[in-house]
């Protein structure tokens, strides 16, 4: 990683070179070595806790994918951290901005233990999810990965569907 850095510091290095004006000096800072934890260079600023109430909610949201390409909507997959941990834990949706005044249109998919994007395309979205699954004769608590495709349909002039439908795939 290293290398590929300091190869690609030395070409834009050259890229800004004129060979009338010799080498232009690279503006940004050269990397520091690591040299243990960081010292105070001025004075402590104290935080105090944020009483927005939605941010309780947001405090939740432990993983975040906007999917790109979806046309005029802006679209996102998101976890949140809820349920039984021993038995998945994040619910996750789909969401789909209406308009600042109404905020988000969310469709929740499932409770999973992790979600995957394999594609995008406008209107569809294919997941591969990993989910705990219990065995009724056994009562053991066992894995699974499973394949989803998420379907909709835009509305009128690129609004926010309607409904949202969820499709097992192989």
């Amino acid at each position: 990683m290293r290398r590929f850095l300091t190869t690609t510091a030395a070409l834009a290095a050259l890229a800004g070179c004129d060979a009338s004006e010799g080498p232009v000096a690279d503006p940004a800072p050269a990397e520091r070595p690591a040299t243990g934890p960081l010292m105070p260079a001025g004075p402590a600023q104290t935080l105090s806790a944020d009483a927005d109430p939605g941010l309780q909610n947001a405090a939740g949201v432990v993983e975040l994918t906007p999917l790109e390409g979806q046309g005029p909507q802006t679209v996102k997959l998101f976890g949140t951290a809820g349920g039984d941990p021993a038995m998945n834990g994040l619910y996750t949706h789909v969401a789909f901005f209406v308009e600042p005044a109404e905020g988000w249109r969310v469709f929740r998919i499932g409770d999973f233990l992790d979600y995957r994007v394999l594609s995008s395309a406008p209107g569809r979205v294919e997941i591969e999810i990993d989910e705990s699954v219990l065995d009724p004769q056994t009562s053991e608590i066992g894995s699974t990965t499973r394949r989803l495709i998420l379907g909709w349909a835009p509305g009128a002039d690129g609004a926010a569907p309607e409904a949202v439908t969820v499709t097992p795939a192989a």
